[in-house]
């Protein structure tokens, strides 16, 4: 597989938008149970045609109309990227865009369906051994396609930067989640008492063990936060550089790794901020486009932990990155 450019999207990419809707068609598209549960459905996330279908049991032909109805509305908005259409709820505007707000708030007020969270659940879950056999097939190329995105010098930097505001490391406990090919553990190994990698892709986790041969006091680890839960150690500091956007569910990723860490323990997190180059799910194995710097504050303090401080790094290709830093306070 050939890694693509970055590009930017066009007027092409976007089909039926439009801000000037009338309210008859909003009050048509919320007229139908199922068209609600797929505003509810993709509240924090855009999902492909195939996926849909696969959450509702659906065949494609029996979902086109309803999707057709909510695009009309301007309730949701789709993008063709290559042979697919993703489609992701549209943030309100124009003149209806205070009633379109409440609408949408007394939807989230309703938790999903059994039946649908199950068939989310198996897209997640596809959606990781996608993720899985993305890496699984280019782990030997993993610098290349992690540089078309964002510059690891950039973020590790960003990462180093805000581990100085932890204070004195030399007795600390150190996790890496996800450590890519390694390149960051031996300078947390230089800094802390004793480091961790925990990465569930057994291929990247012996590709970052034969790049710290020589680092002393590192532990490597199959498996994934959760999978660390019920051990009693606990460590000082966890660190997840691009990460979340990789994993199925971030906001319980956090909420687990919140749990491994020690009372004034602190997460520090690199993430791309939201953005629309879908691209990035084919050829760097993303689920997610990126996250709003509110959404990982909001996921946060859900899990008992502080903003405490923060950079945000602009890159050449229009994509930014932010740099987190959390910690627990009580």
């Amino acid at each position: 597989m050939t890694a693509q450019a970055p590009r930017q999207i066009s007027a092409s990419d976007l089909i039926d938008v439009s801000d000037a809707v009338a309210l008859p068609s909003v009050f048509k598209a919320l007229g139908d149970p199922l068209r609600v549960q797929v505003l509810r459905l993709l509240r924090g996330d855009s999902l492909s045609v195939s996926e849909l279908c696969e959450v509702f049991q659906l065949r494609q032909s029996a979902l086109s109309h309803h999707l057709k109805v909510l695009v009309q509305a301007n309730l949701v908005v789709r993008r063709r990227e290559g042979t697919a259409v993703f489609y992701r709820r549209q943030l309100a505007s124009g003149d209806h865009s205070a009633l379109i707000d409440a609408v949408f708030q007394a939807i989230d007020a309703e938790l999903l369906g059994e039946d649908i969270s199950a068939g989310l659940a198996r897209v997640q879950s596809q959606r990781e051994r996608n993720s899985v056999d993305f890496f699984l097939d280019n782990s030997d190329r993993f610098q290349e396609q992690r540089e078309l995105i964002a510059s690891w010098q950039d973020y590790s930097q960003g990462t180093l930067h805000l581990l100085e505001r932890c204070g004195e490391l030399s007795q600390k406990r150190i996790l890496e989640i996800g450590p890519g090919d390694g390149s960051l553990l031996p300078e947390l190994a230089k800094r802390a008492h004793k480091v961790t990698a925990l990465d569930n892709s057994e291929v990247m986790l012996q590709t970052a063990q034969a790049h710290c041969a020589r680092s002393r006091d590192i532990d490597f680890r199959l498996g994934t936060p959760a999978d660390l839960n019920s051990e009693p150690a606990r460590f000082d500091i966890a660190v997840a550089n691009m990460v979340l956007h990789h994993t199925p569910n971030p906001e319980q990723v956090m909420q687990d790794i919140a749990g491994l860490l020690t009372l004034g323990g602190a997460l520090v997190v690199s993430e791309l901020c939201a953005h629309d180059q879908a691209w990035a799910r084919e050829h760097c194995g993303d689920l997610w486009l990126g996250f709003e710097p509110d959404q990982l504050t909001d996921w946060a303090r859900a899990a008992q932990l502080t903003p405490t401080a923060e950079v945000f790094i602009t890159q050449r290709n229009g994509f930014q990155i932010q740099v987190r830093l959390f910690k627990r306070l009580n």
